[in-house]
């Protein structure tokens, strides 16, 4: 078995349920007592989102790339980021580290066109609903199309992940203006709807959505448990 190099606090609130996740994967598929082999690298949340807000992006790239040299240090084989958001560092920790890392928007793409989809809602931080690095690999390498919600629904969401579900706050009423988001991305054409945060997937299940919901957490640690696996 490989050992799974997991960059989490970002947030902790979603990387315990990472620990959770890939350790329950491999009882499944080995039985027993038997759990995975890995090493957390938690983050101080608090100064790399500070960063984040001031766009300082560089110095945000150096703590997860410090993080993830830290894993490889202490036996990683292979490295996953417990956070859609930080993967706009994903390529600086493979050339920095020369280590194998599973993107979560790859894991979150082969589920997508499994059943036979190509055009899919997206939420998540602003970063990752505005910026290019996770939209275009989705449209770029695998062929999905992209609709993200409108300035002030991003703005909203954007809120709400950070002041809310990072903290451990899980509201119903903005579970029910999650839902209204997604409830319109479906009516211009999307196909399911990719919760491109692993926080939201604390407050939003595929019960509260009437299509194809794909929780980006649950596919990424699935993928690092049959990669860890192989």
């Amino acid at each position: 078995m490989k050992t799974i190099g997991l960059i989490g606090g970002v947030s902790w609130e979603s990387s315990v349920e990472y620990y959770r996740l890939v350790n329950e994967g491999v009882k499944q598929k080995l039985g027993g007592l038997h759990s995975a082999r890995c090493l957390m690298y938690s983050v101080d949340f608090g100064t790399v989102e500070e960063f984040m807000r001031q766009g300082n992006w560089q110095q945000v790239t150096r703590e997860i790339v410090d993080a993830a040299l830290r894993l490889k240090q202490g036996g990683a084989d292979f490295i996953i980021i417990c956070s859609n958001t930080i993967h706009k560092c994903a390529d600086s920790i493979i050339e920095q580290t020369g280590m194998p890392l599973l993107h979560i928007a790859d894991a979150a793409a082969q589920q997508i066109k499994e059943q036979g989809l190509q055009k899919v809602g997206l939420l998540g931080t602003k970063f990752v609903m505005e910026g290019d690095f996770y939209r275009n690999r989705l449209k770029e390498k695998h062929g999905i199309e992209v609709i993200i919600p409108e300035t002030n629904e991003r703005e909203l969401i954007n809120t709400i992940i950070f002041q809310e579900l990072c903290m451990g706050v899980l509201n119903s009423k903005s579970k029910e203006q999650l839902q209204k988001i997604i409830n319109k991305l479906l009516l211009l054409g999307a196909e399911g709807v990719v919760l491109g945060c692993t926080e939201i997937p604390l407050l939003i299940k595929q019960a509260d959505v009437d299509a194809p919901v794909f929780d980006t957490m649950t596919l990424h640690a699935a993928a690092a448990v049959k990669y860890a696996l192989e």
